[in-house]
Order: C-alpha cells, then sequence, then structure tokens
C-alpha cells in the first residue's frame, strides 16, 4: 500500500538514541532559579556533561510530538486510517451530491504512484491530472492525490457508497455506517488479488470495533451485551474467508446481516443532543475521530514540496468541514488539530512559514469562556487514559495534542544557546508557541492562571536556567579536552563564558525580556555563579603569585566586571545593589590582594638585602667625570625600577592598598640606604678636640710647658675611630654627597613613573560589589608616597655636608688651623697661613661635588672655618693671649677669610657669607675693647656688647692683662696656668 504523507506516530528508531534534555516538570528544573540553583560539584558536572552528551539534537526530530492517545487496540496503521479518511470525505461529499463515479476509461491512463512522484516536476499543479474538472469535482480529485489513494480504490468506493444509499430514500450519505455499508456493497470481484481484499476488509471490520466498540462517542447503556455478539460476528466475517467460496459467502452474507441488526443502534445512539437518526455516531468516538481527521487535513502539504501549503488550502479546509458532522469535530478540535498538524510539519521541515501558519490557528483555538455551553460540555467528555514514564493517567483532549507540542518547545527553549545557535527569528516564534499552549493547558487543566505556581516569568526563568546549565556543561566540557596552550583552564572557561554572555545578550535576551525584564539578570547570575564555584578552590587555594594565579585571576575579575555591567545595563534605573547583593562575588580583588603583598613583601626584603650588598661593596669613586655618583645607587634603582616593573606586569586586580605597599617599601629601601651611608660616619665630638680647662693669664708660665699639657688628653680618639675617620677623605664624603642627591633626584622620577603605570592599570571606572578602594584622587593620595626617604636623605645630606666641613677644619687642617694659629702671638701665626691649605681642600671639594650641592657643601665648610676661628678665639688654651692691639690684625684675618669663600663672585654669595661671618666679627670686635670695659659689662650683665657672660669671661682668661687676670681669679675663681 502507499506510504502516507504525513510521518508515522510511532517513535522512529533514530529518536530512542538521541539524548534528551531534561524534563521541565523534574523537580530539579524548578528549583534551579537564580537565588537557590543547585551548585556545580565536580561529580556532578561530570554526570551532567556525561547525561548531556554534547551533541546536537536532531531538529527534524519528532518524537516528542507524538499525541498523547492511546494505542488502537486492532492494530489499525496509518494506512488504515488514511484510506478510512478519504471514504469519509467521500460519503460527506455524497451527501452534497456531489459524488461522481470517474470514468472507467481513467484506469487505462493509471500509472504507479512511484512514477508519477518521479515524472513529475515541481512546477507541475498538483492538480494537472484535473484541469478539465471544477468544484467539489476537481477539489475531490485534488483530494484524492494529495492522500495518495489509487483510482482503483476511488471509483470501488464511490461505487459502493452509491449502491449502499440505493433505496434508501431521505437518507444522507454522511448518515450511513460506512465501513458496514461498504462491506455490504463491494464484493471481492472487484479487487484484482484475494488479499488486497482480505485487507480491505480486515479494515472496515477493524473500524466497526474501533469505532462501535472500542472507543464510542456514547456509552452503551443497555445496548451493553450486545458488543460481545458483535465482537464475534466481526470474527466470523473474517473466518468466512477460509472456507469454501460456497461456504464462505452464507456464512458472510449471514454475518453481515446480524451484524447490521446490532451495529445500526449502536451508530445511531443519540449524542450532543441531536435527534435519532440524524448523525450516525460510528467514528467519531474520542479519539478515533481525530486520529482520522488529522488524516484528512494532512492533505493541506504539498506532496512534492512539505514545507509548503498546497494551493488549494482553503478550498480542502472548507470541504473538510463537511466531515465535522460524522467525526463530532467542533471549532475547537479543528483549531488544536490543525495547529498540531502545522506545528509538526515545521518541525520536520524547518519552513518557518509553516510555523507562522500553526502560531495563527494556537491563537484561533477558544479559551473556555468563548467556548459555547454545548462545545464545552463535548470538550470535558473527551479522555483518554495513556501509559507514560509517570504510570497511567486520564488525558483531556487539549492536553493530548497541546502537551506533546509543549514539550517539544519546552525542550527547545531548555537548550536555546544550541537550538537557536545560527539565529533567534525562530526562537520567538517557538517562545510564542510555547506561551500561547501554556496558557491553554492551565486553563485546560482548571488551575487559574494567575494562582499557577509558575507563572509566565517563572517558566522564562526555567528556559534560562536549563539552557544556561546545559551551555555551561558543554563550555566545560570542551574547555576540558582542548589545547589550552599553557593557559589554565580556569582563564579560559572564564573567556568562554563572557563570549556566551556576549552572545546571550545580543542574540536571545531581547526576545526572553519581551516577557521577563530581568532576564538578562537571571542568565547572568546564573553564569556568575556556575563559574564562581568552579572558581572557589582555585581562590581559596591560592597563597603564592604563581603563573596560575596571574592566568586565572585576571580573566575572572574581568569576567566578572562584565556580568556586573550587564546587570546594571539591565536594571533600567532600578537599585542595582539589589542585584548584587544577591550575587556571591569571587573576592578576586581581595585574595589577589594578599597574594600581591606577599609578593611584595618578598621582593622588598630582597630589595633591603640588595641594598645592603651594594653599599658593602661600594667604594665611593665617581662612576665618571660626568657621572661623579657612586655605583651603588645605580644598582638600587635598577633592582627598584625592575620591582615596579614585574608589580605592573602582574595582570591580577589591585587596589590602592598594594601600591601603596610598594611605595612604603621602596620609601623604606631609600631610608636604608640614607642611614647606612650616615651610621658610618664618626661622631663630630670625635672630630674637634676637647675644650681645654679654662685658665686665667699667667705671666710667668712657659709656652712649652703648656704645649706639652695640652697635647696629652685621654679623650682624644683611639686608633681605631681614627682610622675610620681617615678613611673618609674628603672625595669620598663629595661622591656620598653626590650619591645622595642621584637618589633624591631620580626618587621624584620614580613617583610619576609609578603613578602613571598606576593610572593607565586602573580603568576609569570600575563597579565593585563591596568598593575595597576608597575615593581618593590620585593628588590627594600621591602626596607623601615617598615622604620617608626624602626626609632621611636630605637629612644625610645635611649631616655629611656638616661633617665634610668640621672634618676638613677641626681634622684634616688640625695642626695649622686649631693648633699653631695665633701661636704663639697673632702677630707671630697668622691666618695666611691657613688659607693655602684650606684652598686646596676647597679646590678638591669643589672639583668633585656636584653643581646643585656645591654652594651647600661650602657653606657647611666656611661654618666650620668660622667655629674654628671661635675655638681659637674663645678656647685656645693657656698658650694663647691676646692684646687689645691684636684685634686690627685679628679684623684683617676674619676679612681674608670672607674674601675666600666670596672668591671674586664665583664663590658663596656676599650675603650668605656677610651672614655667617657676623658672630666672628663680634668676638674680634671684643678683643679690641678695654679691660675696663670688658669688666663692667661683665659685672653688670648689661649686655651692652652684644655678648654673653661666657663669651666675655672667655676673652678676660685669654688676654694677657693683670687686671683681667684679677678679675676672673677673684669672682669666677679662675686658676692659673700651671707649668
Amino acid at each position: 500500500m502507499p506510504t502516507p504523507s504525513a510521518p508515522v506516530f510511532a517513535p522512529s528508531p533514530v529518536v530512542s538514541t538521541v539524548s534528551r534534555s531534561e524534563s521541565f516538570d523534574s523537580t530539579q528544573v524548578q528549583e534551579l532559579t537564580v537565588d537557590d540553583i543547585e551548585d556545580f560539584e565536580d561529580d556532578d558536572d561530570l554526570e551532567e556533561v556525561n547525561s548531556l552528551k554534547i551533541s546536537r539534537r536532531n531538529p527534524n526530530d519528532v518524537g516528542d510530538l507524538m499525541l498523547k492517545l492511546p494505542s488502537f487496540a486492532t492494530g489499525i496503521t496509518d494506512d488504515d486510517l488514511r484510506e478510512t479518511a478519504y471514504e469519509i470525505l467521500l460519503a460527506c461529499a455524497g451527501a452534497s451530491g456531489g459524488l461522481i463515479v470517474p470514468s472507467k476509461e481513467k484506469k487505462k491512463d493509471k500509472r504507479s504512484k512511484l512514477m508519477k512522484k518521479l515524472g513529475r516536476s515541481k512546477n507541475e499543479n498538483i492538480v494537472a491530472q484535473s484541469q478539465n474538472a471544477s468544484g467539489l469535482v476537481g477539489l475531490l480529485e485534488t483530494m484524492r492525490v494529495q492522500m495518495e489513494i489509487s483510482e482503483a480504490m476511488d471509483i470501488r468506493t464511490r461505487q459502493g457508497l452509491l449502491n449502499a444509499l440505493s433505496g434508501k430514500v431521505g437518507k444522507r450519505m454522511d448518515t450511513l455506517l460506512i465501513p458496514l455499508e461498504l462491506l455490504c456493497c463491494i464484493s471481492r470481484t472487484e479487487f484484482s488479488d484475494k488479499k488486497a481484499y482480505i485487507r480491505w476488509q480486515k479494515r472496515q471490520l477493524n473500524m466497526l470495533a474501533e469505532g462501535l466498540v472500542n472507543h464510542p462517542a456514547v456509552g452503551f447503556g443497555e445496548s451493553g451485551r450486545k458488543t460481545s455478539e458483535f465482537r464475534i460476528l466481526l470474527a466470523k466475517i473474517e473466518e468466512s474467508e477460509a472456507f469454501p467460496p460456497s461456504t464462505g459467502e452464507v456464512q458472510r452474507t449471514e454475518s453481515l446481516k446480524s451484524l447490521r441488526d446490532i451495529a445500526i443502534p449502536l451508530a445511531e445512539r443519540p449524542a450532543r443532543g441531536d435527534l435519532t437518526g440524524e448523525v450516525c455516531h460510528w467514528a467519531d468516538g474520542y479519539h478515533l475521530n481525530v486520529r482520522l481527521y488529522e488524516k484528512l487535513l494532512v492533505s493541506v502539504f504539498d506532496v512534492l514540496d512539505e514545507g509548503k501549503l498546497t494551493e488549494e488550502v482553503e478550498e480542502i479546509l472548507e470541504l473538510l468541514k463537511s466531515t465535522w458532522r460524522v467525526l463530532g469535530i467542533t471549532e475547537t478540535i479543528h483549531y488544536t488539530c490543525y495547529a498540531w498538524i502545522l506545528f509538526r510539519q515545521y518541525v520536520i521541515t524547518s519552513e518557518q512559514g509553516i510555523l507562522r501558519h500553526a502560531i495563527d490557528q494556537l491563537k484561533k483555538i477558544p479559551l473556555k469562556e468563548q467556548r459555547g455551553p454545548q462545545e464545552r460540555l463535548h470538550l470535558k467528555s473527551l479522555h483518554v487514559r495513556v501509559d507514560g514514564e509517570e504510570g497511567s493517567r486520564d488525558v483531556s483532549f487539549l492536553q493530548s495534542f497541546l502537551s506533546p507540542i509543549q514539550k517539544w518547545a519546552d525542550k527547545q527553549l531548555g537548550d536555546y544557546h544550541l537550538i537557536f545557535a545560527e539565529g533567534s527569528m525562530v526562537m520567538e516564534d517557538i517562545v510564542t508557541v510555547a506561551m500561547i499552549v501554556r496558557r491553554l493547558l492551565l486553563e485546560e487543566s482548571d488551575i487559574p492562571v494567575q494562582s499557577s505556581t509558575v507563572s509566565d516569568r517563572d517558566q522564562i526563568e526555567l528556559y534560562i536556567s536549563s539552557s544556561v546549565k546545559n551551555s555551561f556543561a558543554r563550555i566545560l566540557q570542551a574547555v576540558d579536552k582542548s589545547d589550552t596552550m599553557g593557559e589554565h583552564p580556569l582563564a579560559l572557561l572564564a573567556e568562554e563564558v563572557k563570549k556566551l554572555l556576549k552572545k546571550d545578550s545580543t542574540m536571545f535576551m531581547p526576545i526572553l525580556c519581551r516577557r521577563h525584564p530581568h532576564a538578562t539578570i537571571v542568565s547572568a547570575s546564573l553564569l556568575h555563579k556556575f563559574y564562581g564555584n568552579k572558581l572557589k578552590p582555585f581562590v581559596d587555594s591560592a597563597e603564592h603569585l604563581t603563573e596560575d594565579v596571574v592566568s586565572v585571576f585576571p580573566a575572572a575579575d574581568n569576567l566578572e566586571q562584565y556580568i556586573l555591567d550587564l546587570i546594571k545595563s539591565a536594571c533600567e534605573g532600578e537599585n542595582v545593589e539589589i542585584h548584587f547583593r544577591k550575587l556571591n562575588p569571587y573576592q578576586i580583588e581581595s585574595v589577589s590582594g594578599t597574594v600581591v603583598m606577599r609578593w611584595i613583601n618578598s621582593q622588598l626584603g630582597r630589595i633591603v638585602g640588595w641594598v645592603e650588598r651594594t653599599l658593602q661593596q661600594e667604594r665611593w669613586d665617581p662612576i665618571s667625570p660626568q657621572q661623579r655618583h657612586g655605583s651603588s645607587i645605580v644598582e638600587v634603582y635598577r633592582i627598584v625600577e625592575e620591582t615596579v616593573d614585574q608589580f605592573f606586569g602582574i595582570k591580577v586586580p589591585m587596589r590602592l592598598t598594594e601600591l601603596n605597599a610598594l611605595f612604603r617599601g621602596i620609601d623604606n629601601a631609600f631610608q636604608v640606604y640614607a642611614n647606612h651611608i650616615v651610621d658610618n660616619l664618626a661622631s663630630k665630638d670625635d672630630l674637634i678636640p676637647p675644650l681645654p680647662v679654662l685658665t686665667r693669664y699667667r705671666r710667668e708660665a712657659g709656652i712649652k710647658a703648656f704645649v706639652k699639657k695640652e697635647l696629652f688628653d685621654s679623650r682624644l680618639p683611639d686608633q681605631i675611630r681614627s682610622s675610620n675617620i681617615n678613611v673618609l677623605t674628603t672625595p669620598t664624603l663629595c661622591v656620598q654627597l653626590n650619591t645622595l642627591y642621584y637618589a633624591i633626584n631620580q626618587l621624584n622620577k620614580l613617583e610619576d613613573s609609578i603613578w602613571e603605570h598606576w593610572t593607565r592599570k586602573m580603568p576609569i571606572e570600575k563597579i565593585y560589589i563591596r568598593k575595597s578602594m576608597d575615593d581618593k584622587s590620585k593628588s590627594s593620595t600621591q602626596k607623601g608616597t615617598f615622604d620617608g626617604s626624602r626626609k632621611d636623605i636630605n637629612a644625610a645630606i645635611d649631616r655629611i655636608r656638616e661633617f665634610t666641613g668640621t672634618k676638613i677644619i677641626f681634622w684634616d687642617l688640625r695642626e695649622p688651623f686649631i693648633e699653631n694659629l695665633y701661636k704663639p702671638s697673632v702677630s707671630q701665626s697668622r691666618l695666611e697661613a691657613v688659607i693655602e691649605p684650606l684652598d686646596v681642600e676647597l679646590n678638591q671639594l669643589c672639583d668633585i661635588i656636584v653643581e646643585p650641592l656645591r654652594d651647600r657643601v661650602v657653606t657647611s665648610l666656611l661654618q666650620a672655618s668660622l667655629e674654628g676661628l671661635l675655638r681659637v678665639l674663645l678656647d685656645g688654651g693657656p698658650s694663647r693671649v691676646f692684646y687689645p692691639t691684636d684685634a686690627k690684625l685679628l679684623e684683617e684675618d676674619l676679612e681674608i677669610l670672607k674674601e675666600f669663600f666670596i672668591s671674586g663672585g664665583d664663590g658663596l654669595p656676599r650675603g650668605v657669607v656677610e651672614n655667617q661671618v657676623a658672630r666672628v666679627r663680634l668676638v674680634v670686635k671684643l678683643h679690641g675693647l678695654e679691660t675696663r670695659e670688658l669688666v663692667e659689662d661683665l659685672r653688670s650683665s648689661s649686655g651692652k656688647l652684644g655678648a654673653d657672660n661666657q663669651t666675655l669671661l672667655r676673652i678676660l682668661c685669654h688676654r694677657a692683662d693683670s687686671e683681667a687676670s684679677q678679675f676672673v681669679k677673684k669672682q669666677y675663681k679662675i686658676p692659673k696656668s700651671s707649668a
């Protein structure tokens, strides 16, 4: 027999091999929400991936679209249903007077259906054979071709129906018990072979059994006892074919007569308020009626192009209305069946135009309140018992047809990332189908839509949850199988999840957001959680700055930031913090901060160690005439800059805390450097000889005796300290000063460079769930980053330059300056003798010291020279005596010293030198005053002379004058100098 154009309802063998997504009726999926979704553990991931198989579903798989209807006990096939449906169509057409038996000559032209299909081109119209026919006759011919009915069967059926109506005055053809009448009116001689006849007869008998006994539209009532007789008669008719022709024909005829006596009363039981005999209820028993009607509806598709409707679709649908009376079809049943037929055809052909037609039919299905009371009662009675995965349950008509559509749509939308990967136009239509069917089924179950536990939004959320979960599982498997080329799988996973989110937000979310405004937030939140579950063990175990940490942390942070941006953009003015609080932040910034801090601390410890080693190796020789600083500071800056480059080369998220730690560490390193240099300096007390005991003038005292006494002092530096002092030569001290100046000068450049790197590293705007950065601007934060080292380096420079001046005068020039100047008298040992060695020291200093430090260091030498001069004038010891007449010579010497440092404008500024010399000038002036004036001022403590009492006392002690000697003896008990 010819194969039907529509696919059979039995699941194809392919269906069982295709992996199935989770049912949306399962508890697990219903719990998969934004706030409470099952975590992916390692074992769960493997199980999930294995169950998914990560295989693309067959888009033409109609296994899920099987109607929820019980199978036929008699084994009726799709071909049986198709042929019987055509017989019903002919009977209904005959009721309108459109039934004509074609000429026998038509048979001469008959070709096999296979040859017709192979020989016809798509450009030929299906009804080319009936171009000369018109109206109902032509349409029936089209239907015959569409339903793949042979011409022989067509003629045989037409003739049989006309014969059955013969003699039945006033009887409509559509009120006949068609299978019974055909059995009575068509003999085996009309068939080409016996097997064909037996098959035909078996079909008619099965239809009678299914229509009148197995699935009647009306209950049996008192006629119930006749059903067993009915079944016996059917068996006898079938058995008659096994007997000899004469015997068999007798049994067949008698059985048919008895069958008519039982069948007619059963078929004419009133239903739906009709009158007895008005309708013959034999084939409108649910579910046989809808299966027959389905076969009629399939004829709307072009047999040459199953993705298109035939041109005569409107006429065909109008013709099919004539069968509603026989099959018990109502408007609701028609639209439901037609929608299912169209939807199944879309699944087979993937033709979106068919899908749009299906949506139109679904929209036409009336809601309960739109149906008439009689139709509501009729639909309420249409129930069948179906065995399924959940056991046997009662299923209504709408559930039988719409549940498969819902199941198919739910499965597609439950993995929309995979199913609609190439485009979203179809997805929008499938969402529409799912929502329409969902509403109809909710109403069918007598659960008010508003009180349903799962709203439309919840359903959309379930789709998102399922598809995101499936997509994430596929990504996981792909990452596991991929060659990461050194990149950590979690980093690659983050990149793939971000790609998924981008596709999600541009392709799918615009569709889903129309029915769930927060669809984007749901999707982003789920992926945030899924990835977070995978990331957490890694984050918890991260303790050091490894390659894996550097690979994973930036990728994870970038993904989280992208997710937060998506959520923020989807909030549309709402409080975004509400949604942020539902997320479990990755804590990347915090953990990476801890890891980076460990790295910083280890690096800074290395820097300090390097500083100490370079200083130990430093010889304080200038690198070159142009670079007059030590090599150690260059090495220190090299290691510091390497550390800074490494710090900014770390591509993990950082906070200002880590930057400040880097600043503090570098600051400390330079403090260590500066303090280490200063710590190697001798004490100033070791440079300056102790003050001699203050004695008064004694004329008899021999100079040699006093000199001998003064040369011995147990407080002079020991040999070791003297060696340490001698090592610190003027060139060495100058190189140290130059080095410290280089350090502080480069420090400013280093600071600017670090801030520039930081500005480039940190984005202009970054959203964090928990604020980890304060909002200080760079200017306010930048202040004081290297204050500690600046302070210490400047203090070290001041200390060394002061030490340099003091050492030159009190150590290097001690003999000519401190010990021999003005001995034994001013006139015999003038300052001119000191100027020459002082000039040598000054030239050496100026040759090495860098220009910016020159004046500061020379000023220190000037100050030390004046300190030495004051030491000679006020604390020169018993071997030095001064006369008032020496003041003029002293003034000349002071002027020589002043001009030496001014150096004709090439030295220190005159004003600076004048200010420094002023205090020595006062002492020289006091030396020129009469003893009486000095004594009076000291006695009165008036301060008229501008000097303190100690200064006046020391001048009087060193004055070669008996009056002065007697005064200090009497007033201050100053002892005489002793030999």
